[in-house]
């Protein structure tokens, strides 16, 4: 798909962004309940095929398919995970998951660990990057929540391991608009599959 004037790509994204929050907030708790379980199994099902020693991932808001019953897994094998908290500046910081501490908020409000704090750079050492989307299209274009915390993460990075975006079924789309920005990522992890984009 051709890169659209940033106005057309900037309004075209802030519609489906409204439209796409409103599905994620109106889904019942059993439709919730029922994602998790599937997404966690297809989350350990990549993870075990992929064997990474450490991965980053995220802490899920209330509203994301649910990210803590894979986590749990993840530390339970012994794998590292890392998970990202936003800076003011734009960039992310990292800091290690371990379910027996708290978790905190960061400076947009979203779920972060307590643990220590690590530089920008320290996911440069994972094998696998599970990321949070709005959305994803066929041709593997990433359309997260508009601050561009991971686009900025993922185009600074030399060498990038496979990137996965997670999202709901219905939020894996025949296309998005786009900006000169976006990153794509290598495959989806949804509660029902996971699709490669790329080898």
């Amino acid at each position: 798909m051709p890169l659209e004037p940033d106005g057309h790509a900037i309004a075209a994204k802030r519609a489906l962004r409204a439209e796409l929050r409103e599905r994620r907030r109106i889904r019942s708790q059993h439709e919730r309940d029922a994602a998790t379980e599937s997404l966690t199994t297809q989350l350990i099902a990549l993870t075990s095929t992929l064997g990474p020693r450490s991965l980053s991932c995220y802490l899920a808001t209330p509203d994301e398919p649910q990210t803590r019953p894979f986590l749990h897994w993840a530390a339970e094998q012994g794998i590292r995970v890392l998970l990202p908290i936003s800076r003011d500046d734009g960039l992310l910081e990292w800091a290690a998951y371990d379910r027996e501490l708290d978790e905190s908020l960061d400076v947009l409000g979203m779920p972060v660990p307590t643990t220590e704090v690590l530089g920008p750079i320290a996911i440069n050492d994972v094998g696998l990057i599970l990321v949070p989307a709005a959305a994803v299209d066929r041709g593997g274009m990433r359309m997260g929540w508009g601050r561009g915390y991971f686009d900025k993460t993922l185009g600074s990075m030399d060498r990038r391991p496979p990137v996965f975006a997670v999202v709901f079924d219905n939020e894996v789309v025949d296309e998005l608009p786009r900006e000169p920005h976006d990153q794509s990522v290598d495959g989806v992890v949804t509660p029902s599959a996971i699709t490669r984009f790329s080898d």
